[in-house]
């Protein structure tokens, strides 16, 4: 087999090797019934065994608490934004936000478009380098969520633990840090996840909610749009992005191989441990871009001491076979994104470049 990238890419990411390899294996014909998932009824009885375990599997390793439900959606975490209110911002509520970044941001925009909502906490004045202090949060009483975004992609921020938000269902945009940790479930109403970073293939979207929350969407709304549709359909009321699920239920075994959450946190620690200590101690010619205390796990955002020897790293690394180090071009400087199923050697072998090229230009 050709050398794999050193894939570094903020979504679609890496993949798990040994999930792509049994996903090869099983392509042309799965499970000896002589078609591929891809070409299956998801109506027939083949494939919904895939989709059921997908599901159970998912909560499985989330504790199994009672009373949620897993809903298999398309378009993204951007349509969650929109449906997210559509669904719960009801007549006479407003919807608090914590406003950590430009995906904080692009989820407040949609929200507006629906109905009230206020900004509960900002990092704004940080540059959204720095995850706000939600430790005296009051919300009003017709407050219909508190939504979070429990990891910002661009900035390289990161919820380190969650707001008690009493009897307000809390909400989090998880997309780029969902299975990266253990955490509790119960503690949210809703949580959703775009799959291209850490679940799976782009194309499908995980909702994980409080049965509650998916019950009595409003009846002016799109079958479609409603959660209650879904839900009441086992998420085939139409027909679901049936390649994605199979492969997100593939990545999911493979977290179950590694230990579960605590396995991957671990790992996921060591990694991120590595590349920020090379950071911090290369005497200020790399400088982390977040707050050391709200760095994220997932992505790491880092500076160098001028925007042209940043391109020259850039150039330079993708020479030798790294790929999506340049960050977002929002904020500029590198970016390293080393979710779950990026692997340690990989981590390894940047660290190892970035110590040459301060080397060679320091």
């Amino acid at each position: 087999m050709s050398k794999r990238a050193y894939n570094f890419n903020a979504g679609p990411a890496a993949l798990p090797l040994a999930v792509l390899e049994r996903a090869q294996a099983e392509f042309v014909d799965f499970k000896g019934t002589g078609m591929s998932i891809m070409e299956m009824s998801h109506r027939g009885k083949v494939y919904e065994e895939v989709h059921n375990e997908a599901a159970s599997r998912l909560l499985n390793l989330l504790g199994n608490p009672g009373g949620y439900k897993v809903l298999f959606l398309q378009g993204g975490a951007t349509t969650q934004f929109a449906m997210l209110p559509m669904n719960l911002l009801t007549e006479g509520k407003k919807a608090g936000y914590v406003k950590t970044g430009s995906w904080a941001n692009k989820a407040i925009k949609e929200a507006k478009l629906i109905g009230e909502t206020f900004v509960a906490a900002s990092s704004e004045e940080d540059k959204y380098m720095s995850i706000p202090d939600l430790g005296n949060l009051v919300l009003p009483e017709n407050t219909a969520y508190l939504h979070v975004t429990s990891n910002e992609t661009i900035e390289g921020t990161q919820f380190q633990s969650f707001p008690d938000t009493g009897s307000v269902p809390l909400v989090a945009d998880m997309s780029s840090d969902i299975l990266c940790r253990p955490f509790d479930l119960t503690q949210f109403g809703l949580i959703y996840a775009g799959a291209q970073k850490n679940l799976g293939p782009s194309g499908v979207t995980v909702v994980i909610a409080r049965e509650e929350l998916l019950q009595n969407s409003p009846a002016h709304l799109p079958s479609y749009f409603r959660y209650d549709t879904h839900a009441e359909n086992n998420s085939l009321y139409n027909t679901p992005p049936s390649f994605g699920i199979y492969m997100v239920n593939e990545v999911l075994k493979w977290i179950e191989e590694q230990g579960a959450l605590e396995g991957i946190e671990a790992k996921n620690r060591e990694k991120a441990n590595l590349l920020y200590q090379a950071i911090d101690n290369s005497g200020g010619f790399y400088r982390g871009a977040a707050k050391a205390s709200d760095r994220s796990l997932m992505n790491v955002t880092f500076r160098l001491t001028s925007e042209e020897l940043e391109k020259q790293f850039i150039k330079q690394s993708e020479q030798e076979g790294f790929v999506g180090l340049k960050g977002h071009r929002s904020v500029g400087g590198l970016r390293a994104s080393i979710y779950n199923a990026v692997p340690y050697d990989s981590v390894k072998a940047l660290v190892d470049f970035m110590g040459e090229f301060q080397k060679a230009n320091g």
